[in-house]
């Protein structure tokens, strides 16, 4: 399944220019109603040339804007009637039904997530990792309670791993890795300096890459020896910078899930492990 349009937008709003960026954000928040709009229509809800429009659509990879305006209208064709019922309107004054719209939304982040797994990548990667000496979660900023959790879930099943809070002592720590070691960078739009130099650091060594971003063109998947590409609608209730974990954090618990099911001793080494921290619980 293919990342769909408010996906690709959702993925791509913070890296576009200020035109594109009010036709996106338009986008998002009328979706429904740009189904009906001419060029000249939407260009001028958004302040912006009929020629701003057309540049937008080519680069979200739309032949055009009737190209877009079809996908659009497939999109939420497919979605059905129980998605009719939600909006991304969030509001104290309407508790239940934006517990519906943030439930809706997180439920297709997921779904997007999971059906843009290449299979065959998929298992090359959990080959790499079931037979890595260490594993390096590598993250800044607010992914790093992700890249934590991952680290925190391999050592569960035997697999060693790290991560950390200090930037300065991951990427020394990555250029220590060698050819049977692997860095996984975790980042929202995949641009971030200190996860670039990390991959290239890690690429240095001759360690395996891997690269959990919200784009597959991305310089951190272009880095990468493999790219798993995360959904998210976190967009379409905030206008400011917003990461949502719920994608990274199910790419990990996914990994997780199968790595355990592919070592015979992973449920050895996840009782001696809750046995150890046992105590901490009483």
């Amino acid at each position: 399944m293919e990342k769909s349009v408010l996906d690709t937008i959702c993925a791509s709003l913070d890296t576009f220019f200020e035109s594109e960026r009010k036709i996106g954000t338009y986008i998002i928040q009328h979706t429904a109603k740009v189904v009906d709009m001419t060029v000249g229509e939407l260009a001028q809800a958004c302040g912006v040339s009929d020629a701003s429009v057309s540049r937008f659509c080519k680069k979200i990879d739309m032949k055009g804007f009737h190209h877009l305006k079809i996908t659009l209208a497939k999109e939420i064709s497919e979605r059905g009637k129980e998605e009719e019922e939600v909006s991304n309107r969030i509001s104290v004054n309407d508790i239940g039904q934006s517990l519906k719209n943030i439930l809706a939304n997180k439920v297709t982040e997921i779904t997007q997530t999971v059906s843009m797994m290449d299979t065959k990548q998929l298992h090359e990667i959990l080959d790499k990792l079931n037979t890595a000496k260490t594993v390096q979660f590598f993250a800044v900023g607010n992914t790093i309670p992700v890249a934590i959790d991952g680290a925190f879930k391999l050592n569960q099943i035997g697999i060693p791993a790290v991560s950390g809070t200090i930037w300065e002592t991951q990427i020394g720590y990555t250029y220590n890795m060698m050819a049977d070691d692997v860095v996984i960078a975790i980042s929202n739009s995949g641009e971030s300096t200190a996860v670039l130099r990390a991959l290239e650091a890690a690429r240095s060594a001759g360690a395996t890459t891997i690269s959990i971003t919200n784009s597959e063109k991305s310089s951190a998947a272009q880095l990468s020896d493999y790219h798993i590409t995360t959904a998210t609608r976190e967009k379409l209730f905030l206008d400011g910078y917003c990461f949502s974990r719920v994608s990274a954090t199910t790419v990990i618990e996914i990994l997780y899930l199968f790595l355990t099911s592919m070592r015979k001793d992973a449920y050895k080494s996840v009782v001696r492990h809750e046995q150890a921290i046992a105590f901490t619980k009483l």
